[in-house]
């Protein structure tokens, strides 16, 4: 069960499917993540749907929520979010839970109730999409991104500048970033055209989250330094 050991836990929270790459990585990355670094994790998928069930991922010790959207639940993942934004767990979120950690923070924190997302919401009204879509498509694509100095982006990855690997056809508006700014959400990357692609929370224990999917680097035989300081966190707070 959950809490009964000294291993960390971690909820993936997604609808697990073997046709999305980035689920199929995970066992491998768990593997490796043991075997290279010494960082063992119990991990446990948390479907959307059950993610809206009140304490679902309250005793983990770290929550990613991953690629995979449209979410089965909407609401779910935002709960997760939520919850792990409040409490101090530890959070990634990558792709679509980057998408989603903008939404919960727009909604609960900025009062920005109406936000919403262009895949989850086609019939939203344009000055109310949070998330739309990009305009150019990020599926199979490469490239550079841009940390800011000092920042916990740029103090995971060890240097400014890194390739990283997307698969997605949604990104932040820039109309609503400067209320998420103003709040407090960080964003700490940029691509060559300056649009944001990682975000984070100052003053939380580990709140990261990036457009690109740091899980699909490589061939998943050597964890991505994202992946590895998310387990870093998580054993710091199951220490705790």
């Amino acid at each position: 069960m959950v809490g009964m050991t000294n291993t960390p836990c971690v909820a993936l929270v997604g609808d697990r499917s073997p046709h999305v790459k980035s689920h199929v990585r995970i066992p491998r990355l768990l593997d490796a993540l043991a075997e290279r670094d010494g960082l063992v994790l119990d991990a446990y998928w948390i479907p959307t749907g059950d993610a809206e069930a009140p304490d679902a991922v309250k005793e983990f010790d770290a929550v990613w929520v991953l690629p995979g959207s449209p979410y089965e639940s909407e609401a779910g993942a935002l709960a997760a979010i939520r919850t792990a934004r409040e409490d101090g767990i530890p959070l990634l979120g990558t792709c679509g839970g980057f998408q989603h950690t903008l939404l919960e923070f727009a909604r609960d924190v900025c009062g920005l109730t109406a936000a919403a997302h262009a895949e989850n919401d086609p019939a939203a009204a344009d000055d109310d999409l949070l998330i739309a879509p990009l305009a150019c498509s990020l599926v199979g694509h490469e490239g550079t991104v841009r940390m800011t100095p000092g920042s916990l982006a740029e103090s995971v990855l060890g240097a400014e500048r890194t390739t990283e690997r997307y698969h997605c056809d949604y990104g932040p508006d820039s109309r609503h970033l400067d209320t998420l700014r103003a709040h407090g959400l960080r964003f700490t990357g940029e691509d060559e055209d300056g649009l944001v692609r990682i975000a984070e929370l100052p003053g939380h224990p580990f709140f990261l989250a990036t457009l690109f999917q740091p899980e699909l680097a490589g061939d998943g035989s050597r964890p991505h330094p994202i992946v590895r300081a998310l387990a870093r966190a998580a054993t710091e707070h199951a220490a705790r």
